[in-house]
């Protein structure tokens, strides 16, 4: 539009020179005429103007033939501005493409290069299962620590084969089990010879069976010995009937942590290391299968229900088999409080089996703060007998039942020391009639003059230390001991001061080759049994394989008796019997 508007300058101007040339001409010639009169018109002059017109309007035309070429070249020049700027646009447009494209194509390559990275990973891993699975599987073929039947795994730990030995200084005729209330007393026949036995009978058969489903774990246990007599077999302490049944008894776990067992287990009084838990209960590392004097335990039926609080705290209760141990000198016999086993049932006809009323019932707490075990138990009883008061008459006229309810209170702890090379630990049961679960079992009850039931005071208590100095040694040093309290009615009950104890300086004679004696009028009742013990285990193997394992123990007893009329110089007040009795063994152990 500029050129244009320079261009219609430029012809305005052009006009404008040819006008004022034009009028110079005029009065140029007006003059000359003015001088000149009837001078004759120059024809020259209007050619000349004719042609200065047409070669004006030449150039004009010459102008606007450039003009409307510039016109066309400006045209032109913006079409192809506009092309170029749209051909711009589209370069741009494509570059942009490009670059989400490469921007998409480098994600893409991220993208891609994790996956492979990860299948990597994947494959790596997956192998490595592979190769677990397979190094299991073989392991499991080759040397399998369980059988697989249906889903339920079933496995042999803790079976092993024994062969021990005891030797005692003075004799007791039981064996490898030692009887703590028949330890001999000083001057009896028996104290005055040794004795040595052999054994494999405490070879044990363990099978545990295991089947798991969503909400809960099932497990079943069958622990055996050949420890066991018929003759001897009873409701004591250890239920032990032969084929020497230990334990039997099936639980459910449930995930939410709940816990309900029944069958023939070790009491809920006894301490364990994982919570309430069946199968982890701490038992002295003694070889006598008696264990130790002071140890709080029984093996009986029970039914037993327990919850786990987070893995701290433990709260359990159990209903388990009762039986009454009765002791006493001079006991009335207008009662009924139980029988021998009956020749036509399942008991022992040489034992006696209390008429109970009802279960022991036992409730016990636990914590495991993060050091150590520690427990808090409480045992109730019930005991029963019928009375006779007119029994002298032989009249059954009055006739009545007697009961009694008592109760005892137990606690005990194990710590670790010395990054779990040493353990301390310590436990103990007091109430009234709870001798049945102190390992000695001397006497949970007396007879009043009436015959009526009179608990006696009692005590067990034992402490423990042991050392772990590497993953082959055990060490282990026990003390503890049993108490039975004096409960007496004139010269009847338990623990009188008024029996007869003049002959227990003197060794009686014996009634035949087989038959040692106790020393004549020296029947005070048993006042406590104290053990001291120290042992070790060894083991030679221990690996997949099982392990093979050797062990001594040192024990040293004593027992006292309460004291009498004319009895022993005795600083505990009557007459004394200790012994002196190493165990050895030699185990292997099922994987």
């Amino acid at each position: 539009m500029k050129k244009r508007n320079q261009a219609a300058m430029v012809v305005m101007l052009a006009a404008g020179v040819m006008l004022a040339s034009v009028n110079r001409a005029g009065a140029q010639t007006t003059k000359t005429v003015h001088h000149a009169a009837a001078k004759k018109p120059d024809t020259v002059s209007a050619e000349q103007l004719q042609q200065l017109k047409d070669e004006l309007e030449g150039e004009i035309n010459a102008l606007k033939g450039a003009l409307a070429d510039r016109d066309a070249k400006l045209k032109q020049a913006e079409d192809a501005a506009a092309a170029a700027q749209q051909e711009a646009a589209k370069a741009e447009a494509a570059a942009n493409d490009q670059q989400q494209a490469a921007t998409e194509n480098a994600s893409t390559v991220s993208t891609l290069n994790a996956t492979v990275a990860n299948l990597k990973q994947s494959q790596q891993e997956m192998t490595a299962k592979l190769e677990t699975a397979h190094k299991t599987m073989e392991q499991e073929i080759e040397h399998p620590d369980a059988i697989h039947v249906k889903g339920i795994t079933i496995s042999p730990t803790g079976s092993f084969i024994a062969a021990e030995t005891d030797y005692r200084s003075a004799a007791t005729g039981g064996g490898l089990n030692t009887a703590f209330g028949a330890i001999p007393l000083a001057n009896s026949d028996d104290a005055q010879i040794s004795e040595f036995d052999g054994t494999g009978r405490q070879s044990r058969v363990a099978i545990t069976a295991t089947g798991r489903i969503p909400a809960m774990t099932m497990t079943g246990y069958y622990e055996m010995d050949w420890l066991g007599t018929g003759i001897t077999s009873n409701n004591n302490q250890s239920n032990s009937y032969v084929l020497r049944q230990r334990q039997l008894w099936a639980r459910a776990a449930l995930n939410d942590g709940w816990r309900f067992t029944g069958g023939q287990m070790w009491s809920l009084a006894t301490e364990t290391t994982q919570g309430l838990t069946n199968g982890s209960e701490i038992l002295p590392a003694t070889i006598d299968p008696q264990y130790e004097a002071g140890f709080v335990w029984t093996r009986q039926y029970g039914f037993r229900v327990t919850k786990d609080f987070g893995r701290k705290f433990f709260l359990g209760a159990s209903a388990e088999n009762p039986q009454i141990l009765l002791a006493g000198n001079g006991l009335p016999t207008n009662l009924l409080i139980g029988s021998a086993g009956t020749a036509g049932g399942l008991y022992n006809p040489t034992a006696n089996y209390s008429f109970n009323v009802a279960p022991d019932f036992i409730v016990k707490a636990a914590w495991e703060p993060g050091w150590g075990h520690w427990e808090l138990f409480e045992i109730n009883r019930f005991y029963r007998d019928r009375v006779y008061p007119n029994a002298a008459t032989k009249s059954s006229t009055g006739a009545y039942n007697d009961s009694t309810y008592t109760a005892g209170v137990g606690g005990g702890f194990r710590v670790p020391f010395a990054d779990q090379k040493v353990s301390v630990g310590l436990k103990g049961l007091w109430g009234q009639g709870m001798g049945r679960y102190g390992s000695s079992t001397i006497a949970d009850v007396t007879l009043r003059p009436d015959g009526q039931i009179a608990p006696l005071r009692t005590l067990s208590a034992l402490s423990t230390l042991e050392f772990f100095p590497n993953s082959r040694t055990y060490l282990y040093f026990n003390y503890g001991g049993d108490y039975v309290g004096r409960r007496y009615f004139g010269s009847e009950g338990y623990g009188s001061p008024l029996t007869n104890m003049t002959g227990c300086n003197t060794e009686p004679v014996p009634g035949g080759p087989f038959s040692p004696a106790a020393p004549a009028n020296c029947g005070a009742n048993t006042k406590n049994i104290n053990e001291f013990t120290a042992g070790y285990w060894y083991y030679f193997y221990k690996g997949p394989m099982g392990g093979l394992r050797q062990g001594i123990q040192y024990s040293y007893f004593v027992r006292d008796l309460w004291s009498g009329v004319g009895g022993p110089l005795n600083p505990n007040g009557g007459a004394q019997g200790t012994d002196n009795t190493l165990f050895t063994s030699f185990r292997y152990y099922f994987p």
